[in-house]
């Protein structure tokens, strides 16, 4: 007398919204390297107080007889430097590493804070219409039609040279990108069936704006993030070269361009260039992710 054993029945594996983002930013190699890079590079900032072969800002460590040696040049000390120095005798690998900190603070912190800043009136103008949104989007309008780098320049001639300057500077000329792209998606959304059931429930215009608007109108400000991101880098650094920027005690990687950029003609090559390609390095990681993040997030862009 035979028994026959029922084959174990397997759940269908569900597809959650996560999952499906996940997988569809995976197509893309560029998107997936890019986002390792810039992972690498972020943790090299963290870990810079841990890692960097020196302090190339604590004088105790300096010897100014090591001042442009080439990259890979055995110091007075016996230490290697691989990148090189610059004029005062700092590890220019060191440099970088310390740079990446205050460069990823600035654009990052200026990003965030610009971020809140364009949405919360982007949505208002949206929700309220009329002549708050009439209000709010000549002043948007009158922010865009400045050039973002001389507006940030204007704003550190009055302000003078420190970190939180230059990240309000950034918040200055970026907020108004983040206010007209909201504004865009939450007129479309503020039509929808929940947004009048809402309004029908008589629940707080703060409630609705927030908790049943913001997040419908994530996918194009995530995109707009990612991209002002790595354009608040690119920002900070020109400030920087320019000596309107941070200050020499708390570089950043424009900083330690422009510290080189009078010797790049006799040949001291290596003070700017390493910077500049830790710099470009950067910028491109982030646009990589921001490209893909942009595919994902509207298919309506995938080819």
């Amino acid at each position: 007398m035979s028994t026959t054993t029922a084959a174990p029945v397997v759940a269908p594996r569900v597809e959650t919204p996560f999952r499906r983002f996940v997988s569809e930013f995976a197509e893309s190699r560029l998107a997936l390297f890019g986002l390792l890079v810039f992972g690498a590079i972020a943790l090299i900032a963290i870990l810079a107080p841990f890692i960097a072969p020196q302090n190339p800002y604590d004088l105790a460590q300096l010897d100014i007889m090591d001042g442009r040696m080439e990259p890979g040049t055995v110091g007075g000390a016996g230490f290697t430097y691989w990148l090189g120095t610059d004029d005062q005798g700092r590890d220019m690998l060191s440099g970088i590493m310390y740079g990446l900190r205050i460069s990823l603070l600035v654009g990052a912190g200026s990003a965030i804070i610009a971020c809140i800043v364009g949405a919360s009136l982007g949505m208002i103008a949206a929700y309220a219409g009329g002549r708050t949104d009439g209000a709010i989007m000549r002043l948007v309008d009158l922010q865009l039609s400045f050039p973002a780098i001389l507006a940030a320049l204007m704003i550190l001639a009055f302000l003078g040279k420190g970190i939180l300057n230059v990240v309000i500077a950034l918040v200055v000329v970026e907020w108004a990108y983040y206010a007209r792209t909201v504004r865009g998606s939450a007129l479309v959304e503020r039509r929808r069936e929940y947004i009048e059931a809402a309004q029908c429930l008589a629940l707080p215009t703060r409630r609705i704006i927030f908790r049943h608007l913001l997040p419908n109108c994530l996918p194009p400000l995530i995109v707009v993030a990612t991209m002002q991101i790595a354009r608040a880098i690119a920002l900070e650094a020109t400030l920087s070269f320019l000596g309107l920027g941070v200050p020499i005690t708390e570089p950043s990687l424009g900083l330690l361009i422009a510290n080189g950029y009078e010797y790049m003609l006799s040949g001291k090559y290596w003070i700017s260039f390493y910077p500049g390609i830790a710099l470009l390095v950067t910028i491109v990681s982030i646009n990589l992710v921001g490209d893909q993040l942009r595919d994902v997030l509207n298919p309506r862009l995938k080819k």
